[in-house]
């Protein structure tokens, strides 16, 4: 199955694909609201500030699989991310990453290995995917690294070239 026919949930539960951003550059990102790694919101909105106009989008898929560290309901995790940290890039409903009962998203996402060649399980909160205009997936950057980081900011701005 095409990466874009994967049927999503918006996170106020209307019907969704990634096919709605076919043709765009997508950095798929598994969000958590009360992780240390948290505060990356802030650079995945800078992201989509600076690039938005160029045909790139940043999508959120709040997960709840690490430690429980993304509790809320769906109006929760909505108000934490626009009053926090003025999160304007769509967010998806809850969904696992990893195990039995991975969203099928993640099943062709964490195919993908990352810089070291290691691919598999999302390894916490914040672990990013970066899909190509086609829908090829073409990048994968765990955790710790940083949404602005240089080989984020080339990989993207590869893409948008």
């Amino acid at each position: 199955m095409a990466i874009y026919d994967i049927p999503l949930r918006t996170l106020s539960g209307e019907p969704a694909s990634l096919g709605d951003y076919a043709g765009q550059t997508l950095l798929l990102v598994n969000v958590a609201s009360k992780c240390g790694l948290t505060p990356q919101y802030e650079g995945l909105e800078r992201l989509q500030k600076k690039y938005a106009g160029k045909g790139f989008t940043v999508l959120g898929f709040p997960c709840n699989q690490f430690y429980g560290q993304e509790p809320g309901t769906a109006d929760e995790i909505q108000e934490f991310c626009s009053t926090t940290y003025g999160v304007t890039f769509p967010l998806f409903e809850k969904i696992e990453v990893n195990g039995e009962n991975r969203h099928p998203v993640y099943a062709e996402l964490t195919a993908v290995p990352d810089a070291e060649g290691a691919a598999g399980d999302v390894q916490w909160n914040f672990e990013k995917f970066l899909v190509a205009k086609d829908g090829a997936i073409v990048g994968r950057f765990r955790p710790r690294t940083e949404p602005e980081a240089p080989e984020v900011v080339s990989a993207i701005e590869a893409q948008l070239a």
